[in-house]
């Protein structure tokens, strides 16, 4: 309706200009201010059949570097190579808190989790936060989704045209999806969201082909065979999310031809130790690649940092529209279109808490080379689904193996007893296995990464909220499951607790 509002306008406007022109009813001051409004309102409205159809693929608790895209030799994601071979890959994008619901609302809103209210998992933003699907109708986009795309029950709070599948590993969702897209009739441009449930567990019930003994863990875990055949089952679980993605391409390609951007990313790591739930690399670096025939260079690669607040301006921009500056996010566009090679000089990041299983609140800056992590209550027990669920199994072996060896035991005691401060130098310990916080050489570094975060967080009103009832680790009973109902429930953000 707008883009014929505004074709209307234009064809009352030309014969108007053309008066003045002439000479006839008018003045020249008129003419040119009705030419300055002219050109200002045009890309806001105007139905471009040149804007691009844009479509997002979202992974589900995927780390960056199982995939052969960034380097695996175990684990097999052919449609992810086959995408980045067509466009950019991104060495360092990164999520801006490694939870679902937070780092969704971060995408939807273009805000971090202190801004648009959902910090703990399972949490909504703020209702009166403008989302992404209003800035891109605003520029004649249909806007739909299937599948996890914004946190399960949340999806009909953001404003999507359409959305169907959103349930918890619903997998019905891209078939489904991909569907809808060929039975699709409407000529208007088309930003189709695409969400997998995969590779969040449960995993397969089988490796499905992975061989357990040949798997390579990752530093830090603990070698049993129970922890390598939930890894094969992982494997396979990133496998089944890369035939997803395929069958996505293929019928996008197909239905929506040549002028079509892609954008391929995971809403945080793994469901692993030190992984998801954590500020640690594996937990907040995630794949990206986006590909534009004839925009974006085939094969691309770049090391430009970017955020997961920065997808919303530049998927505004892609479509044709100015990039929002009252937000968090800045668009990269530049760095697809012309390779601009830098974009962000740091990355703050941050978590809170998930349900009663995980209730941690931490903060971590990340340049190019160092990462500071702030764990703001030491005093408590870093517990998460892995071991208090186990829901793969695995854990209880950690526990059994570190009963009789000392190097599982200091495994296990890192896992749940972290210090207040880390400092890793990224480029000498990639895996982020030892902490340099106490070392007098880094002293100065250390000093200069707290001001820094404590500096951002006041710029941000961020007070390090704590929602819900922490394990302490002077408790006996810290390692006790919780009844299923201290769980957040849609629609009942927790409370913040103080300390």
């Amino acid at each position: 309706m707008q883009a014929d509002t505004h074709t209307g306008y234009g064809l009352a406007a030309g014969r108007w200009l053309f008066t003045l022109s002439t000479g006839r009813p008018g003045s020249r001051a008129l003419w040119f201010a009705l030419l300055v409004l002219g050109s200002w309102s045009a890309p806001l409205f105007a139905s471009d059949p040149a804007r691009p159809n844009m479509v997002i693929i979202l992974s589900d608790d995927h780390s960056l570097l199982d995939s052969t895209v960034y380097g695996s030799k175990e684990v097999q994601t052919p449609n992810m190579q086959r995408l980045a071979d067509s466009g950019m890959t991104f060495d360092r994008a990164f999520v801006a808190s490694p939870s679902c619901a937070p780092n969704r609302a971060v995408l939807l809103t273009g805000l971090m989790p202190v801004r648009h209210g959902a910090e703990a998992n399972h949490t909504r933003p703020h209702a009166g936060i403008k989302k992404l699907p209003a800035y891109l109708k605003e520029l004649g986009y249909e806007v739909v989704a299937f599948g996890k795309v914004s946190h399960y029950n949340y999806t009909a709070d953001y404003g999507f045209d359409y959305f169907a599948h959103d349930k918890f590993h619903e997998d019905v969702a891209i078939p489904e999806g991909v569907k809808w897209l060929r039975a699709r009739s409407s000529d208007k441009p088309l930003c189709i969201f695409f969400g997998t449930n995969w590779p969040h567990v449960p995993w397969p019930a089988t490796p499905e082909g992975y061989d357990p003994a040949r798997v390579t863990l990752p530093p830090g875990h603990i070698d049993t065979p129970r922890t390598r055949e939930a890894r094969a089952k992982y494997y396979a679980a990133v496998t089944r999310m890369d035939n997803d993605l395929g069958l996505i391409l293929d019928a996008a390609r197909q239905v929506l031809g040549e002028n079509t951007f892609f954008l391929h990313t995971a809403d945080n790591g793994a469901q692993w130790p030190f992984a998801k739930w954590t500020l640690y690399d594996a937990g907040i670096r995630t794949p990206m690649i986006a590909a534009w025939p004839g925009k974006i260079k085939p094969g691309a690669r770049t090391d430009a940092m970017v955020n997961w607040s920065d997808i919303l301006p530049t998927l505004v921009e892609v479509g044709g529209g100015k990039p929002p500056a009252d937000i968090d996010g800045k668009s990269f566009a530049g760095v697809l279109r012309n390779g601009k090679r830098k974009h962000r000089d740091k990355i703050f990041a941050t978590h809170s808490s998930d349900g009663q299983y995980n209730i941690y609140p931490a903060r971590s800056l990340r340049d190019g080379r160092w990462k500071y992590i702030r764990n703001l209550h030491p005093e408590f027990y870093f517990s998460t689904h892995v071991d208090l669920v186990q829901a793969e199994g695995y854990f209880g072996s950690w526990v059994d193996k570190a009963r009789t060896d000392p190097a599982a035991a200091a495994v296990l005691q890192r896992y749940h007893q972290r210090p207040a401060e880390e400092l890793y130098d990224l480029r000498a310990d990639p895996n982020e296995q030892k902490n340099l916080a106490a070392d007098e050489r880094q002293a100065a570094r250390l000093k200069a990464m707290r001001e820094e975060v404590t500096a951002w967080m006041k710029a941000n009103s961020d007070q390090g909220r704590v929602y819900g009832k922490p394990r302490l680790l002077d408790d006996p009973r810290r390692d006790e499951p919780p009844p299923q109902a201290g769980k957040a429930r849609p629609g009942a953000n927790p409370s913040p607790r103080s300390f």
